[in-house]
Protein backbone atom coordinates (compact mmCIF):
# COMPACT_ATOMS: atom_id res chain seq x y z
CA UNK A 1 0.00 0.00 0.00
CA UNK A 2 1.13 3.54 -0.72
CA UNK A 3 -0.19 6.74 0.79
CA UNK A 4 -0.77 9.61 -1.64
CA UNK A 5 -1.18 13.32 -0.95
CA UNK A 6 -2.02 15.76 -3.73
CA UNK A 7 -1.22 19.46 -3.69
CA UNK A 8 -1.00 22.41 -6.05
CA UNK A 9 -4.64 22.96 -6.85
CA UNK A 10 -6.22 26.38 -6.77
CA UNK A 11 -7.99 29.07 -8.73
CA UNK A 12 -6.62 30.09 -12.11
CA UNK A 13 -7.92 32.09 -15.04
CA UNK A 14 -8.67 30.37 -18.32
CA UNK A 15 -5.46 30.08 -20.31
CA UNK A 16 -3.37 29.86 -17.17
CA UNK A 17 -1.28 27.05 -15.75
CA UNK A 18 -1.03 24.95 -12.61
CA UNK A 19 1.26 22.16 -11.54
CA UNK A 20 -0.18 19.47 -9.35
CA UNK A 21 2.03 17.28 -7.20
CA UNK A 22 1.33 13.92 -5.64
CA UNK A 23 3.68 12.86 -2.86
CA UNK A 24 3.84 9.17 -2.07
CA UNK A 25 4.93 7.35 1.04
CA UNK A 26 4.90 3.73 2.04
CA UNK A 27 6.21 0.97 -0.17
CA UNK A 28 8.69 1.61 -2.93
CA UNK A 29 7.19 4.31 -5.10
CA UNK A 30 9.15 3.32 -8.17
CA UNK A 31 7.28 -0.01 -8.34
CA UNK A 32 4.02 1.74 -9.13
CA UNK A 33 2.52 3.09 -12.29
CA UNK A 34 0.68 6.30 -11.51
CA UNK A 35 -2.38 7.98 -12.85
CA UNK A 36 -4.27 11.24 -12.55
CA UNK A 37 -8.06 11.32 -12.65
CA UNK A 38 -10.56 14.09 -12.15
CA UNK A 39 -14.16 14.44 -11.10
CA UNK A 40 -16.22 17.48 -12.00
CA UNK A 41 -19.46 18.21 -10.12
CA UNK A 42 -22.21 15.89 -11.23
CA UNK A 43 -19.92 13.89 -13.48
CA UNK A 44 -18.10 10.59 -13.40
CA UNK A 45 -14.47 10.26 -12.44
CA UNK A 46 -12.49 10.59 -15.65
CA UNK A 47 -9.02 9.50 -16.65
CA UNK A 48 -6.59 12.34 -17.27
CA UNK A 49 -3.08 10.93 -17.59
CA UNK A 50 -0.89 8.00 -16.57
CA UNK A 51 2.78 7.15 -16.45
CA UNK A 52 4.76 3.92 -16.17
CA UNK A 53 6.95 3.15 -13.16
CA UNK A 54 10.04 4.28 -15.01
CA UNK A 55 8.48 7.36 -16.54
CA UNK A 56 9.34 6.03 -19.95
CA UNK A 57 5.78 5.98 -21.25
CA UNK A 58 2.92 8.36 -20.72
CA UNK A 59 -0.74 8.31 -21.67
CA UNK A 60 -3.32 11.08 -21.92
CA UNK A 61 -7.00 11.60 -22.37
CA UNK A 62 -7.77 13.22 -25.70
CA UNK A 63 -9.25 16.22 -23.92
CA UNK A 64 -5.90 17.15 -22.32
CA UNK A 65 -3.41 15.92 -24.89
CA UNK A 66 -0.99 18.67 -25.85
CA UNK A 67 -1.91 20.77 -22.80
CA UNK A 68 -1.11 18.55 -19.81
CA UNK A 69 2.12 16.72 -19.03
CA UNK A 70 2.56 13.95 -16.49
CA UNK A 71 6.01 13.26 -15.06
CA UNK A 72 7.56 11.65 -12.03
CA UNK A 73 10.65 11.91 -9.87
CA UNK A 74 11.22 8.55 -8.20
CA UNK A 75 14.00 10.00 -6.04
CA UNK A 76 11.42 12.37 -4.53
CA UNK A 77 8.54 9.86 -4.53
CA UNK A 78 6.46 12.39 -6.42
CA UNK A 79 4.39 12.48 -9.57
CA UNK A 80 3.43 15.73 -11.25
CA UNK A 81 0.75 17.00 -13.58
CA UNK A 82 1.67 20.17 -15.42
CA UNK A 83 -1.50 21.76 -16.73
CA UNK A 84 -1.25 24.52 -19.33
CA UNK A 85 -3.85 26.41 -21.34
CA UNK A 86 -6.47 25.58 -18.76
CA UNK A 87 -10.12 25.76 -19.76
CA UNK A 88 -13.23 26.14 -17.59
CA UNK A 89 -14.10 22.52 -18.41
CA UNK A 90 -10.87 21.41 -16.70
CA UNK A 91 -12.28 22.48 -13.35
CA UNK A 92 -12.60 19.44 -11.09
CA UNK A 93 -11.16 17.65 -8.13
CA UNK A 94 -7.97 15.98 -9.29
CA UNK A 95 -6.86 12.69 -7.81
CA UNK A 96 -3.66 10.75 -8.16
CA UNK A 97 -3.69 6.99 -7.97
CA UNK A 98 -1.23 4.11 -7.90
CA UNK A 99 -1.24 0.64 -9.39
CA UNK A 100 1.26 -2.18 -9.37
CA UNK A 101 0.09 -3.13 -12.82
CA UNK A 102 0.55 -1.34 -16.08
CA UNK A 103 -0.87 2.16 -16.34
CA UNK A 104 -4.46 2.14 -17.47
CA UNK A 105 -7.32 4.51 -18.09
CA UNK A 106 -9.60 2.42 -15.87
CA UNK A 107 -10.01 3.80 -12.36
CA UNK A 108 -10.83 0.40 -10.87
CA UNK A 109 -7.36 -0.79 -11.83
CA UNK A 110 -5.77 1.56 -9.30
CA UNK A 111 -5.63 0.40 -5.71
CA UNK A 112 -4.45 3.48 -3.82
CA UNK A 113 -5.87 6.98 -4.09
CA UNK A 114 -5.17 10.39 -2.68
CA UNK A 115 -7.79 12.72 -1.20
CA UNK A 116 -7.77 15.03 -4.19
CA UNK A 117 -7.00 18.67 -4.86
CA UNK A 118 -9.47 21.20 -6.22
CA UNK A 119 -8.79 22.99 -9.48
CA UNK A 120 -11.03 25.92 -10.37
CA UNK A 121 -10.77 27.71 -13.71
CA UNK A 122 -12.47 31.06 -14.16
CA UNK A 123 -13.59 32.19 -17.60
Amino acid sequence: QVQLVESGGGLVQAGGSLRLSCAASGRTFSRYAMGWFRRAPGKERDFVAAITWSGGSTYYADSVKGRFTISRDNAKNTVYLQMNSLKPEDAAIYYCAATVGSPTTVALSYHDWGQGTQVTVSS
